[in-house]
């Protein structure tokens, strides 16, 4: 097979909710909020923050939870964050939409958010998806998931870091709509009765 021939990575885009909401706009404003178990690091030089056990990032809506967590601030005054969890606990990350009651929930072995770029990257074992209520909408899991928060499309990359087998980039999309329901049933038949108001004819003699 020619070399330009083969692929590298699947990479697939995807716009879920098929409307026009996106991640909540407010949560542009908000300020970014760190807490730990652990005790951290500054570093003022490098404008770097370290954070350990149980980190939780919060930025409006958004909220991310990680075992570990290094946040640095860009010289343009944005920040990168980068997360990594554990064996069984992966990072997580939910954000509000704009749609009342729907969110994007994902998990990850790491993740990297970008507050300039309002992108979240989520790496290894990936697995993202927009919920309404406590119901699972649409379903995303692959290696490589890169959510952009600005106009929610997807970038999906395949490879051994997949859940899925064979490195498969999978994607789950439900209805918008439910089905008709099945037609009604036709009443049953009344069973004949004799009439009252009709005569019969009188038999020939």
């Amino acid at each position: 097979m020619p070399r330009h021939l083969i692929p590298l990575a699947l990479v697939l885009a995807l716009s879920i909710g098929g409307g026009a909401a996106h991640a909540e706009k407010a949560d542009r404003l908000k300020p970014i909020v760190l807490t730990s178990e652990k005790q951290g690091r500054i570093d003022s030089v490098n404008q770097r923050t370290e954070l350990f056990g149980n980190v939780i990032i919060t930025k409006g809506s958004l909220m991310l939870n990680a075992d570990r967590v290094d946040v640095r601030e860009t010289r343009d005054g944005f920040h990168q964050a980068y997360a990594s969890g554990t064996t069984g606990k992966p990072v997580s990350f939910r954000q509000a939409r704009d749609v009342p009651g729907e969110a994007i929930e994902g998990h990850a072995d790491q993740l990297e958010y970008d507050t300039k770029t309002e992108t979240v990257r989520f790496i290894g074992n990936a697995n993202v998806r927009r919920t309404r209520g406590a119901t699972v909408a649409d379903e995303v899991t692959g290696a490589v998931i890169v959510y952009d928060s600005r106009t929610e499309v997807f970038a999906l990359e395949g490879g051994s870091a997949s859940p899925n087998p064979n490195g498969r980039v999978r994607m789950v999309l439900m209805p918008r709509a439910q089905p008709d329901a099945p037609a009604s049933a036709p009443p049953a038949a009344l069973p004949l009765q004799p009439s009252t108001t009709i005569t019969p004819p009188k038999k020939p003699s």
